[in-house]
């Protein structure tokens, strides 16, 4: 089901990478299965979904296993197994537990227009206690060309600002290859390119997250912090939104911005 052996081989490189540890797997599902996985996503505009959109990330998302179909429910259920934590646990040396609840993961669609602007996620399950750790995420659209845009960005910190500084590495999306990468090293991420297919196609992916037990004094951030972009900066009101969207208790009323409700 999985390439394990593609995931092996790039431990190195996870390790190494800049700006912070991360791999990039091609091929990271059996063919047969990501053609499925990608015909199981729903329509965009399907009433289940959760839609966040603010001047921070345009996308939809939805983290409930009963709306999940057959083959992306059993591909979650695998990548939440005792025996994958363990090999991704053994594979990079750290004690991994799963998040059942996929607190966060699910299914991801960004359609035209479609942006997430750089951000640190969660540090500590808002249940759990435990501290995120691993992001996996899988790339399932078909027929994306690099014009379309919605490239995984990685940028680099600034510890005077504890923003990010610089944007260090854009990965392409290509049907059916993942990233891994640790969140616990400043890790911004986002999409560095706002998403244009001109309506001829949708930014599909699924993502699972790993925890880990926090360590001694580690940060507490329950909900993600985000950045301004560069056409954002020195804006009040932006400014203002990032604060009240990282904060524990409001952050649900700054999903959809005012502009927005209908």
């Amino acid at each position: 089901m999985i390439n394990f052996a593609e995931i092996e081989n790039r431990v190195m490189e996870f390790r190494n990478s800049l700006p912070f540890p991360h791999m990039v797997i091609d091929g990271f599902v059996e063919k047969k299965l990501a053609d499925s996985l990608t015909d199981e996503f729903p329509n965009i505009g399907d009433s289940s979904l959760y839609n966040y959109s603010n001047p921070l990330e345009k996308k939809s998302a939805l983290n409930d296993w009963n709306k999940f179909p057959p083959n992306t429910y059993k591909l979650f259920e695998f990548l939440c197994s005792d025996f994958f934590v363990s090999y991704l646990s053994k594979t990079l040396g750290i004690k991994l537990y799963p998040d059942f609840g996929l607190h966060g993961g699910g299914w991801h669609m960004h359609p035209d227009g479609g942006k997430l602007n750089p951000h640190l996620d969660y540090n500590i399950h808002p249940k759990l206690g435990l501290q995120r750790r691993i992001n996996l995420i899988i790339y399932l659209s078909k027929d994306w060309l690099p014009e379309f845009g919605g490239h995984f960005g990685l940028w680099s910190n600034n510890p005077l600002t504890n923003k990010p500084e610089k944007l260090e590495k854009e990965v392409e999306i290509k049907f059916n290859r993942a990233v891994l990468f640790d969140t616990t090293y400043k890790s911004w991420h986002g999409l560095s390119r706002q998403v244009n297919t001109g309506g001829k196609n949708i930014r599909k992916s699924l993502a699972v997250y790993y925890l880990c037990d926090p360590p001694e004094g580690a940060e507490i951030r329950e909900r993600a912090l985000y950045a301004a972009t560069e056409d954002q900066k020195d804006n009040p009101e932006i400014e203002d939104l990032i604060q009240k969207r990282a904060h524990s208790l409001f952050y649900k009323d700054h999903y959809i911005s005012k502009s927005n409700e209908k």
